[in-house]
């Protein structure tokens, strides 16, 4: 059986791109294409090291441009991998449940618009929490709504700044990207309504929607 094909979006850095690049390429699917709005985003260097086409996309058209190149690659599963910019509703539409993004809190708390990259946690902070994590979840109409797939705390400490709670929730999302992506991989996710759920074996008789 052929290996999943997948599209990672970055805005950034990419430090979750190379954790993907690190444990799941060419292993369980083959990241085939790496897209930024970022012209000086390093996720686009971090994939041309791997030979992978490393493409920016200039704002004009930008869209009906990136559905182009998904479609044109044959693209089976989406990754926004510290990807800032709002994903268009057709092309949601199109990878319907073959979209994941990672956010750094425990959705729904500090999501949605403004919150991303350090400000969230600083936020999170300002508020007082406890306990804050990172989430994946399949991407919907809506920003930072959609089903989730992984959630994981970690533990808030008084000394903590924004930057070392960003520090610590980094190493949980790396970790939990790459368990998400490769149980889709696997074809183990399965959604109903607002639930996902781990497919861990045996007969299912559920009227949930196997994905991957």
């Amino acid at each position: 059986m052929s290996r999943v094909r997948i599209a990672v979006l970055v805005s950034g850095g990419g430090s979750n791109l190379q954790s993907l690049l690190d444990q799941i390429h060419q292993r369980d699917g083959d990241i085939v294409l790496v897209v930024s709005d970022r012209k000086d985003a390093y996720g686009l260097e971090r994939a041309k090291k791997y030979g992978i086409p490393a493409i920016h996309l200039e704002r004009e058209g930008y869209h009906e441009r990136l559905q182009h190149l998904l479609e044109g690659a044959g693209i089976d599963l989406v990754v926004l991998a510290g990807y800032l910019k709002k994903v268009d509703p057709a092309l949601v539409a199109l990878f319907k449940n073959r979209m994941l993004n990672i956010h750094p809190s425990l959705i729904p708390a500090f999501c949605g618009e403004g919150f991303y990259g350090i400000h969230v946690h600083e936020r999170a902070l300002e508020y007082g929490v406890k306990i804050s994590g990172a989430t994946v979840h399949f991407v919907d109409e809506e920003m930072d709504t959609g089903p989730i797939v992984a959630q994981e705390p970690v533990g808030v400490v008084t000394e903590d700044t924004p930057k070392t709670l960003q520090q610590r929730v980094l190493k949980v999302e790396h970790r939990l990207l790459v368990e998400s992506v490769r149980n889709f991989c696997q074809g183990r996710l399965q959604v109903c309504g607002r639930k996902v759920r781990l497919d861990k074996g045996g007969n299912d008789e559920s009227t949930d929607q196997r994905i991957g």
